[in-house]
């Protein structure tokens, strides 16, 4: 049915600003003029320059999208990862705030959240990813040294560490929020009495993700959701639990980031895995405006 004016400018606003309508709004709408094409157009620009846009659009709909909000819920093994620590948990998330706020604000490519040369570092973040020479507490925008370890959403610390557990990564984890996040086909929930991924124990399961993983899928009902998910999740294998590079896994192994995806689709890491991403631009494109739109109207997309 046919929005009134008034009702437009209560979404245009919940949904640009996280508030109620402004005078404004409600002056046009009152006359009937904010659903003319012009004057709406018009009122998304004067909406966009305002600061509460850019504060909504990163701490609503991006921490929504992202998943950003359970940064601050991140727990870590101590005995693993003896240098992580609260500035290192509110690093992360000020990174990815920073950097969406900055494609919004400079009104970016979107693309750009996936393969940027830049992020936003302190020292101690900074230290982290092992970007030499940024020294203090204040984030400013860095230029990447690296470009096969780092760029974009991808590599941000914080997604990674809440994709992953405590003492070890997962590529379930990391390929079902790709497949959600990024291309817009989330994987069915697991079916009833499905079988658990053990932990190795005295040498009665084998001792790496990828072996343990290849063994989970021996049972069909578990195979037809984890060659989608599980590729994606391996490429993302050079990045620990709390996004720090390694070539080395949790279990001493020389980590393994090839994954073979739909229609014989060869990804050899992170570098692959973003360029795949980047190169069907319509994917992503396509996922974000998706999710965009929901946040707008407050419900999920469904087909019709």
């Amino acid at each position: 049915f046919r929005l009134s004016d008034l009702e437009v400018a209560s979404r245009l606003s919940f949904f640009l600003w996280s508030t109620i309508p402004d005078q404004t709004l409600l002056d046009l709408a009152e006359r009937g003029e904010l659903t003319d094409t012009e004057a709406l157009k018009e009122q998304v620009r004067r909406m966009m320059a305002d600061p509460r846009a850019i504060e909504a659009l990163v701490n609503d709909f991006a921490s929504q999208w992202l998943n950003l909000r359970r940064v601050k819920e991140v727990t870590v093994n101590p005995e693993l990862y003896p240098d992580y620590d609260e500035s290192l948990l509110n690093g992360f998330q000020r990174e990815t705030e920073l950097f969406i706020a900055h494609t919004v604000r400079e009104d970016r490519s979107v693309l750009e959240l996936l393969d940027a040369d830049y992020t936003y570092l302190n020292e101690r973040l900074a230290l982290h990813y092992g970007v030499p020479d940024i020294y203090g507490s204040r984030f400013r925008r860095v230029a990447l040294p690296d470009l096969e370890q780092r760029g974009g959403l991808l590599a941000h610390g914080g997604l990674l560490a809440v994709t992953s557990y405590p003492s070890r990564t997962s590529p379930v984890l990391r390929g079902k929020w790709l497949l959600d996040t990024f291309l817009g086909t989330p994987p069915p929930a697991p079916p009833p009495n499905v079988p658990v991924l053990l932990e190795p124990t005295s040498g009665e399961l084998p001792a790496s993700i990828r072996e343990r993983l290849a063994q989970h899928r021996n049972n069909e009902v578990c195979a037809s959701c984890h060659l989608l998910i599980d590729p994606l999740g391996f490429s993302l294998e050079n990045f620990d639990v709390i996004g720090g590079w390694r070539s080395v896994d949790e279990g001493g192994n020389p980590v393994d980031a090839h994954g073979t995806w739909l229609e014989g689709v060869e990804l050899e890491g992170f570098e692959d895995l973003r360029e795949w991403l980047v190169n069907r631009p319509e994917r992503f494109v396509h996922t974000l405006t998706e999710k965009l739109m929901a946040y707008a109207l407050g419900r999920r997309i469904e087909y019709y």
